[in-house]
């Protein structure tokens, strides 16, 4: 599963999750039985090589059009912040869905 956040650095350690306005840069997880396996930055939401299949944004309002329009599910990480906090969220399915 592939996973991709808004971040304020490449520092896989202590990056944060911030809004898509002021993302640094993106992160794009892949995720593999139960585990993070690898982590790929691009300085563009679009910049991967494979589609992610989720985006995991800071809030409700965030703009999530271009990420519909990509067929990826919107996933809110109200309070994880660091990557290993949203995988830890991700993997106990304690992510919200995008409240219209």
């Amino acid at each position: 599963m592939l996973l991709q956040l808004p971040m304020n650095s490449t520092d896989v350690q202590n990056a944060e999750i911030i809004s898509v306005t002021e993302a640094k840069t993106w992160a794009q997880l892949r995720i593999e039985e139960g585990k993070l396996r690898e982590v790929i930055h691009s300085d563009t939401y679009d910049g991967f090589e494979n589609y992610s299949k989720a985006v995991v944004l800071t809030s409700d309002k965030e703009p999530v059009l271009d990420f519909i329009n990509m067929s990826m599910m919107v996933l809110v990480a109200h309070t994880q912040k660091t990557i290993n906090e949203i995988v830890e969220a991700f993997l106990f399915r304690e992510l919200h869905d995008l409240a219209y």
